[in-house]
């Protein structure tokens, strides 16, 4: 077999299709593979189809993958049609997608690499500009995108992701049951969700079942203005709110320890995570460490027995017995001479009923939070973002559950 047939074969090319001529070049190591249409061979303009005549031919290089340790490139004089309607248009070539400069099958060797590293490490193995490297991926996501099937989800999962410094964010749309991100927008406003929920049909719309979220009133008019029904969908997530109480616990034990180191008093010393860990977490010898704070009469002790006994409203099965649960919790609440657990305490009352709406549906944000895991580990293996439209196709690539490769033809 000689070389031209070698590469025909390799490349899988078609009629009219074949290989004009291979070139090695040893410095560069390189091989050029040439390749042209036969002659007389008729093109459609590739906007409409129609049969056009050959305007011209203009010559591309596509980048494909190594010859053993060669670099290799597809060459090839590719025709341009004039086409009645379209103009002069150039005709999309079999191995690769047009305006790309990487042949099918090296793209989905950049994209397989692409899921496990930074686009700089893989620009530094594959001999790629990082420009090249985010050219695949951003295909990869507007290839992704344009690929989904609308479909109805029932559970929805809504939250923020913090982008840069000084409170910068994008807000994430999650389909909880498929564990992936179906929309990311900028910032955290109510129109930030508008172009999602605009982008649903009626019947997708009225399929949603439940959304979780936390307490952020400009997404929960976004969620009222288009998902009909929309207060009985609601879920305030319980981490959500259980974050709130702990954070009130927080400021009582900051509080109570800046009194207390007046006195000399050093027992709430690096205690912080204790007060706020889920007893869940504790191992054995820690939660008897924990246990002289916790049975002591400090006020920290009061509120942190509060945030746990708070837990057991999610424990319940009929609304109205977690409703006469919420009242006398409320009330010792409110009875404990704590500032910031009444505060916390007259905000969850505000909220309730769609508190307890997660009896209704039983979802929280949890798979959202492991996304949004996820996401913190792209942004730490990239040294940051301070393009947010690099972020967020980021984030489409690794957590949008896409199919991300070109497909052969």
């Amino acid at each position: 077999m000689d070389d031209r047939a070698l590469y025909q074969t390799i490349l899988g090319l078609q009629t009219p299709w074949h290989v004009e001529r291979v070139e090695l070049r040893t410095d560069p190591q390189e091989v050029d593979v040439w390749v042209e249409a036969v002659s007389g061979t008729a093109f459609a303009c590739p906007k409409c189809g129609a049969a056009s005549p050959i305007y011209d031919h203009v010559e591309r290089r596509w980048r494909h993958l190594d010859t053993c340790q060669f670099r290799t490139l597809l060459c090839a004089k590719i025709p341009r049609v004039s086409c009645a309607t379209h103009g002069v248009t150039t005709v999309v070539v079999p191995w690769a997608e047009a305006g790309s400069r990487f042949t099918l099958l090296f793209e989905r060797l950049a994209i397989a690499w692409l899921r496990e590293a930074t686009p700089t490490a893989v620009g530094r193995r594959l001999g790629l500009s990082w420009d090249e490297a985010r050219g695949i991926m951003e295909r990869a996501v507007r290839r992704g995108l344009a690929r989904r099937q609308p479909v109805v989800v029932p559970y929805l999962g809504i939250d923020e992701k913090s982008f840069l410094k000084r409170h910068q964010y994008v807000s994430v749309v999650v389909d909880l049951n498929a564990r992936r991100i179906l929309h990311v927008a900028d910032d955290r406003k109510a129109t930030s969700l508008t172009g999602y929920f605009t982008t649903l049909t009626e019947s997708q719309r009225d399929g949603i079942s439940a959304i979780a979220m936390d307490m952020w009133e400009p997404y929960r008019n976004t969620i009222r203005a288009h998902v009909p029904d929309a207060d009985r969908k609601i879920v305030f997530d319980k981490f959500h709110v259980l974050q709130h109480v702990g954070a009130a616990v927080d400021h009582v034990r900051k509080q109570e320890h800046r009194a207390l180191m007046a006195e000399g008093d050093t027992r709430l010393t690096r205690t912080k995570y204790a007060w706020l860990k889920n007893p869940a977490n504790f191992t054995v010898k820690a939660w008897r460490e924990f246990a002289a704070l916790r049975n002591s009469t400090l006020q920290s002790a009061r509120a942190w027995a509060m945030k746990e006994s708070l837990r057991r409203l999610w424990d319940y099965t009929y609304v109205g017995a977690a409703r006469t649960f919420f009242r006398a919790w409320y009330g010792w609440a409110m009875r404990s001479r704590l500032a910031p657990m009444k505060a916390v305490a007259r905000m969850l009352k505000a909220h309730l009923e769609n508190i307890l709406t997660y009896l209704t549906h039983r979802i929280t944000n949890a798979v959202t939070e492991g996304l949004n895991a996820k996401i913190q580990w792209i942004k730490y293996s990239a040294r940051g973002y301070r393009n947010r439209d690099a972020f967020k196709m980021a984030i489409y690539f690794h957590c949008g559950g896409l199919d991300l490769e070109p497909r052969l033809s």
